[in-house]
């Protein structure tokens, strides 16, 4: 599943596309939505909260998510799609630009002014500016299950996936299956802040140093293989018990106890 710093990178892109232009196209292949047309209104902005891209368009403000494969793609006006055409869910496009969403699992559309009925409980944003650490840790101490679990959930922080939780559990030594409350929160949010800070602005995301590809991460989707730094075999499991929710991770029995 994409990532805050994913979603980041989509919003910035997007962003830079089509705010302040007209909208010239405005297609939503959803049942809901399918007849709404929001064509001649003008783009303001394309904001990222935790894991959903907001696209504020005139009065109203085109939430997506993009779950376990949907992506946000951006032509050319006229220029021809590199994904089939059953695969789109979303089109906004502007005199010059078209925004092509693919696989979207949620796309819904409200005024503005009640975003908050959407993202209104997700818990502070990393990469937002106003990011609020002592907030953050306070939830996270206040979860009672496991420290991956309670990292996950995006009503604690917004925006670390599996991915992250598995990788800095693994940095700072910590086992997924430690209650919330025992753990050092605030060096943990600490690190995933620098962490997924670094990771946005680069093309391949990283936890061990190495833009290489097979070599930027230390647990995370190796197991069975020996661990970076002391050789044991790395470990999988699940956390929690919520199917739709991520729950599969990565450790080192050796380095994180």
């Amino acid at each position: 599943m994409p990532e805050g710093d994913t979603v980041f990178r989509t919003a910035r892109r997007l962003d830079e596309a089509l705010t302040d232009a007209e909208v010239t196209r405005f297609d939503l292949r959803v049942p809901r939505f399918a007849t709404l047309d929001l064509t001649g209104q003008t783009v303001h902005g394309v904001i990222p909260r935790g894991k959903h891209l907001l696209m504020r368009i005139g009065e109203s403000t085109v939430h997506s998510h993009l779950r376990m494969d949907g992506a946000w793609f951006v032509y050319r006006a006229g220029e021809r799609w590199k994904h089939p055409a059953f695969k789109v869910r979303a089109i906004i496009g502007t005199a010059d630009r078209e925004a092509v969403g693919v696989d979207i699992a949620e796309v819904e559309v409200v005024p503005t002014r009640e975003e908050d009925q959407l993202v209104g409980y997700l818990g502070p944003d990393p990469l937002a500016a106003d990011w609020d650490p002592a907030e953050a840790a306070r939830r996270v101490s206040a979860d009672t299950r496991s420290i991956h679990v309670a990292l996950l959930d995006q009503r604690n922080v917004a925006g670390f996936g599996n991915e992250y939780a598995a990788e800095l559990l693994f940095l700072r030594g910590i086992l997924p299956t430690t209650p919330a409350p025992q753990v050092d929160v605030a060096a943990l949010l600490d690190l995933g802040v620098r962490t997924i800070r670094a990771n946005r602005d680069r093309r391949h995301r990283t936890f061990t140093g190495v833009d290489r590809p097979g070599q930027g991460t230390w647990v995370y989707g190796r197991a069975g293989r020996p661990c970076r730094r002391c050789g044991t075999l790395i470990r999988r499991g699940e956390q929690g018990a919520d199917p739709t929710r991520e729950r599969i991770t990565f450790w080192c029995p050796v380095c994180q106890r």
